[in-house]
């Protein structure tokens, strides 16, 4: 049984807040204020990073919680924002400093789609895996639990089907295309597809306004909970260990501030390494973010995906070890350039890139790797030998950053050339 509420109350967060940080205090093999004398100083000494409310913010929020951020010299105050739509306008105006932010926002940003023209940047990956695809329960109950029976119902049962993403260049968006194309439906010629914000996803598919979404928890397991939507599939068997949400800022930013931005990349990965290092961590984690100055659920929502505990709304229940990680040995948090090419990779399959871009020099400009294994260096946290990777996605193709244009091109189904 779910409850309803979940709210953390102010003597259990000192508790949590205190209790969490001295264990750690302990262990921790860094000096404090390592980065925070002479030329190494930050720049700016408070620094604003938005985030939505979503279970992927933990690492951010915990790193403001924990204080791991005064270690570097800096104070992160988290900002909770509406949408997308509104942390992309508060990054480029400069409202924002960072944010906890969709991988393939930052991109489109960059190239002047999904928003006004603005060099960007990404200093870190913050996780991998724990999105998922939920279909409503009406569907569900005409047969429609997974890709290929949603794809049959569709042929046999014609009209107009809706589907949510978060953002139009985001990861959800790229998700969804990608396992509706995966089971032969084009979302382009197929599907309506609507942008909803994360925590209205529930409520719009209570009152019959999609047919499925694609959205990062717990908005897939509350669906469940409410027991008005089934979760069709994971976005880790989309993707085993894809990229998901990014600590992103304005190329600006990076450039003036330096010191600051590798502060908050230091503060951020103890953080994930915290979360990562064990189930009575991640238990705590997920009630601080429960609270209603975070996510504002149920700390049920939360802490089962979050120790890959898995059902689907149908009586299917299952132990996943691909769950939503933030830290893995430092395997998450790499900005790998293969990472970056491959949403571009889907924006031009999907026609939201109308030609073919300089993919690895715009992956260089975004991703920043030097400054990245900088921070790593400090924390000994390992790093990969190169800035490519490799992945066999869904459908069985293998992507590994060697020909995007090819690989872009090489997809049946994309909307250029409709299946």
């Amino acid at each position: 049984m779910v409850q309803s509420g979940g709210l953390v109350s102010k003597e259990r967060r000192s508790f949590i807040k205190g209790s969490a940080a001295a264990s750690l205090a302990a262990g921790a093999g860094v000096s404090p204020a390592v980065w925070a004398a002479g030329s190494d100083a930050p720049e700016k000494k408070e620094v604003r990073i938005g985030f939505i409310p979503l279970t992927d913010c933990a690492s951010v929020v915990m790193a403001s919680v924990m204080k791991f951020d005064e270690k570097y010299g800096i104070k992160i105050t988290a900002t909770k924002e509406a949408s997308w739509a509104a942390v992309r306008d508060k990054l480029v105006n400069g409202e924002l400093d960072m944010a906890h932010v969709l991988y393939g926002l930052v991109y489109g940003v960059h190239l002047g789609i999904g928003g006004p023209k603005k060099d960007m940047a990404v200093l870190m990956t913050l996780n991998n895996n724990g999105q998922a695809i939920t279909l409503s329960k009406k569907l569900a109950d005409k047969g429609a639990v997974d890709g290929p029976s949603l794809a049959k119902l569709m042929a046999s049962d014609r009209r107009e089907y809706t589907f949510a993403q978060t953002f139009p260049t985001g990861t959800h968006a790229m998700w969804l295309y990608y396992w509706l194309a995966a089971s032969g439906i084009n979302p382009m010629k197929d599907a309506k597809v609507i942008t909803v914000p994360p925590p209205q996803m529930v409520a719009n598919m209570r009152v019959g306004n999609m047919d499925g979404y694609c959205v990062g928890e717990p908005w897939n397991h509350r669906a469940i909970a409410d027991g008005i939507g089934i979760t069709a599939v994971t976005t880790q068997d989309v993707w085993t260990d894809h990229p998901e949400k990014v600590l992103g800022s304005t190329g600006e930013f990076v450039k003036k501030n330096p010191n600051t931005a590798r502060a908050a990349v230091m503060a951020i990965l103890e953080a994930g390494r915290w979360i990562d290092s064990g189930l009575q961590n991640k238990t705590r984690m997920a009630e601080v973010i429960a609270d209603k100055a975070y996510v504002n659920t149920s700390v049920d929502v939360i802490n089962q995906r979050i120790l890959g505990r898995y059902q689907n709304g149908l009586g299917k229940t299952w132990d996943d070890p691909n769950h939503m990680k933030f830290f893995n040995d430092g395997a998450v948090t790499y900005p790998y350039l293969s990472d970056g090419m491959w949403f571009l990779t889907q924006h031009k399959r999907w026609d939201l890139l109308k030609e073919h871009p300089d993919y690895l020099r715009v992956a260089k400009e975004i991703n920043q790797t030097a400054l990245y294994r900088e921070a790593a260096g400090q924390l000994k946290i390992n790093v990969p030998k190169g800035d490519m990777r490799t992945s066999k996605l869904i459908d069985g193709v293998t992507w590994d950053g060697k020909d995007p244009a090819k690989y872009a091109d090489a997809f049946k189904v994309r909307a250029a050339n409709p299946a």
